[in-house]
Parts: structure tokens; sequence; C-alpha cells
């Protein structure tokens, strides 16, 4: 009974015998069926993006946003159910513009991550309520100690600091493309810029979408690095067009390459 979550899975605040959340659990799936959402640290700055699927085709581009500036050093990207999202996002701008107004100064990215977490966190506590179906990619620069950083928020209300992350549908072949990636080189001229990033991130979404089987989207960048005066902001529609041309020629040489590979290894057989 346990294994199926049947008479477990009716309130977030209930354990399973093996010590499960069922209705935590269903929260994160709903995050895994909806658009792949990226996020990378760079040398220079965080890059953020999001594939945003368009249901209808008479939707206008910029409908229903993904990414969200929550202060002008920090910025938050959804995936999952929207209208939670949103929610998240709004608590976050609160949290933010609360602390300014009692300290003076801008929230820590530490401070920011770890308060969205116990806010998520609190709606797994209480039946009377349920976790929210969509985790959060926090881009955010400190302006007391110069470092930018990279997190994000799960459902269950956790929340670590990552190089590179990735949630959505794609989640899992996303992190083996993001792990590929000059992100955490020990000398950090090796690493990749947020130009770089850009493009990277443009790359994988594109590898992951099936043309006849997903639904058309809209990619959603923004970045927050030396070039934007490290405030949070949307990537350049410009630089944004570029990058996903150069995404989908490399994705066909990659494909070609494999041809040619693969055309030399049936002629040695």
């Amino acid at each position: 009974m346990a294994s199926s979550g049947s008479g477990y899975d009716l309130s977030s605040s209930t354990f399973s015998p093996d010590g499960r959340i069922f209705q935590i659990e269903y929260a994160s799936k709903a995050v895994e069926n909806a658009g792949t959402a990226l996020g990378v640290k760079c040398r220079d700055g965080v890059v953020l993006c999001v594939e945003k699927p368009m249901l209808n085709k008479m939707l206008l581009p910029n409908t229903s946003r993904r990414i969200y500036t929550v202060d002008t050093n920090s910025g938050v990207a959804i995936t999952g159910f929207v209208s939670d999202g949103r929610q998240v996002v709004s608590r976050a701008r609160e949290e933010a513009s609360n602390y300014e107004e009692t300290y003076g100064t801008k929230i820590p990215p530490t401070t920011l991550a770890d308060r969205i977490a116990a806010y998520v966190h609190y709606f797994t506590l209480h039946g009377s309520l349920r976790p929210f179906g969509t985790s959060s990619l926090i881009a955010s620069y400190d302006t007391e100690t110069k470092e930018h950083s990279l997190r994000m928020v799960e459902p269950s209300g956790v929340t670590y600091e990552y190089f590179g992350c990735a949630a959505g549908k794609g989640r899992q072949p996303a992190k083996t493309e993001l792990e590929k990636l000059s992100l955490n080189k020990p000398d950090a001229e090796d690493n990749m810029t947020a130009r770089e990033g850009v493009k990277q991130l443009a790359r994988i979404i594109h590898l992951l979408h099936e043309e006849g089987k997903d639904k058309p989207f809209e990619l959603e960048m923004s970045w927050l690095c030396e070039e934007s005066g490290w405030e949070h902001k949307g990537v350049p529609r410009d630089y944004i067009k570029e990058a996903v041309e150069w995404a989908k020629k490399a994705i066909e040489d990659a494909e070609e390459d494999d041809e040619s590979e693969d055309e030399d290894e049936e002629m040695q057989d």
C-alpha cells in the first residue's frame, strides 16, 4: 500500500511507512511535465533560460512570462504550474523589498534563497495546504562580496547552489549536457562567459526539442552579468536570435559528424 501512495497521498502532512511524502512527489512530477528551465553560472555572470511552450497559435509571444526580476540584482526563472510560480515570485519580491527597507541594503543571495525555500516548505507542513508545483531558479549578485550565484528551490522547499542546473521535462538530458560545459574549472579564466552561456543554453534547449512531438516554443532568456551592469535584465532579442542560429548550426554539424563516423565504421567492418 505504501509504495503506491494509496491512503498516504491525501495530505502533505502524512508520511508513508517508508518515509515518503507523496504530495511532494506529485508536485515534483508536475514540474517534470512542464517546459525545461536552465541556469548556468559563468565566470562573469549568470544566465537563465526557459523553454516556454506556445499552447495556442493565437497567443502573443510575450504572454505568460517565465522569468521575472525580483530586485535590481536578482532574477527568478520558474517552471511547472505558472500560477504557482507567480506566487513564489511575488513572495520573493516582498522579501527583497522588506529586507532593504529594514536593513538599508540589498538582500544577500543566500538570504533570498533561504527565505523563498522556507516559504515553499511551509506549504508542505499543513493538511489544509498543498505544495507548490513549481521549481525556481534564482540568479543573484551580492553587492557586498561582489560575487554572483545560481540557486534552485524545489517543491519540497530545499535549495542548493549550482554551477549549472535544470528543471522541467528535459532535466536529466539537460544535466548531462551542462556537465560537459566549462563551468567549474580550477582556473576561472577557463570557464565560459555569459555570452557563451547564452549560446550553449540555446543549443541545449533546441537539442532536447523534438519537432514532430513537442509543441512550438518561445525561448525566454535573461542574464545578470558584467555586461548588464550586474542588474538582472533580459538578454537582447538580437543576441537571442543570433544564439539560436548558432545553436541550430552547431546541432546540424554534430549530426553530420556522427553520420560520418558511422559511415567510416561501416566501411571498416
